[in-house]
């Protein structure tokens, strides 16, 4: 198992840590409720480092970064981030990922922690004369700093205007004396940032950033509180919510699949996908009793299975379960009523809109 260069700093704070991604990361320090919290009303930080970090540079680094992800990389200029995946010819997901526009012809892929070897491998893969290709992982430390007190925060620390910054965008600059990449991005629904710098100042910034935000209750955040925030919003999981098995239109993923940008990995499928019709989709439940969904619940309608949840939780912010799953695409209007199997009793729920908490 690998460890992130915040490993010791978790465990002197008591986390409890867990493997996750081929990691030992920290679940919780406290409480998952508490730090959901803290993260809705204050500001919270999140360790990160253990996503994968890519760089894509040369002549071609547009054109191969176009042909093996789903988003149109083209509409990036300088500064700019996308969220994007990559498939496979099946129209399998490889992986979700963001996509960085350092400058013209430099490109930074963010990618899951789980899936770094397997899509690094899958890129080099399909690799384009003069493109360069690497894996930065390792030397790169990432901290997401999120919630409303984020920005005072972090302001603190950096004389770069972080109110000049839209959503989604990014610029390197300096936070408490280290030359970073700022991005305005996150996992949680929140104002937030997210901020990349080499691992040799790990815990000088985490200190620094702690310090700044301690007149907000700053508070750390685990695996568990990351997973309630971002299921509030609907957004997806790999492993979860999408992987091989699942393609992108059906994971309600079409706003990122440019099927008229040009060729692309897996498009003929998706195409064909897109002019048959989807046979299920992903989608948000509510639970309507004091049950807490879980992956892998079966999902009914009138006693008869039309999928199953993916991902479930009880929800901090609106105190109700929540899901995310796959059903047949007749079931899949807001407001279908239906039951999930919750261990051998059908509690009843419905579709929902996502997200599922409105900001």
């Amino acid at each position: 198992m690998k460890r992130t260069p915040f490993y010791e700093i978790h465990r002197q704070l008591g986390a409890k840590i867990v493997p996750f991604g081929g990691f030992e990361m920290p679940v919780q320090y406290s409480s998952i409720i508490e730090e959901h919290k803290a993260v809705r009303s204050g500001v919270g930080v999140f360790d990160v480092s253990h996503m994968g970090e890519f760089t894509v540079k040369g002549k071609n680094a547009l054109a191969f970064l176009q042909r093996v992800t789903v988003n149109d990389v083209a509409k990036l200029i300088p500064g700019q981030a996308q969220y994007s995946a990559m498939c496979y010819d099946n129209a399998g997901i490889v992986d979700d990922l963001l996509v960085y526009k350092i400058a013209n012809n430099h490109f930074m892929v963010v990618v899951n922690a789980s899936n770094i070897d397997k899509d690094f491998q899958w890129m080099k893969g399909h690799l384009m004369p003069d493109v360069e290709l690497r894996d930065d992982s390792d030397s790169i430390a990432l901290l997401a700093i999120q919630g409303p007190k984020s920005q005072s925060t972090l302001q603190k620390l950096t004389p770069v205007n972080l109110s000049s910054l839209q959503y989604y965008h990014f610029t390197q600059g300096s936070v408490g004396g280290v030359e970073m990449i700022i991005s305005r991005t996150g996992y949680t629904g929140e104002l937030g940032f997210e901020i990349y710098f080499p691992v040799a100042h790990a815990e000088k910034i985490w200190k620094a950033v702690f310090e700044a935000g301690k007149e907000f209750g700053i508070a750390p955040v685990g695996l568990g509180a990351r997973d309630t925030l971002r299921l509030e919003m609907g957004f997806c999981l790999y492993g979860n919510d999408i992987d091989q098995t699942t393609n992108t239109l059906e994971a309600g993923l079409g706003w990122i699949t440019k099927i008229n940008k040009g060729d692309f990995i897996g498009k003929p499928v998706l195409e064909k996908a897109k002019a048959e019709g989807l046979g299920r989709k992903l989608v948000g439940i509510v639970i309507e009793e004091k049950a807490f969904p879980r992956h892998g619940y079966t999902i009914q309608s009138n006693g008869t299975s039309i999928g199953s949840v993916t991902s479930g939780t009880f929800s901090p912010s609106l105190e109700k379960g929540i899901a995310l799953g796959y059903v047949t695409a007749a079931s899949a209007s807001v407001g279908y009523p239906l039951q999930i199997d919750v261990r051998g009793k059908a509690v009843p729920g419905k579709v929902a809109a996502l997200p599922f908490l409105k900001k």
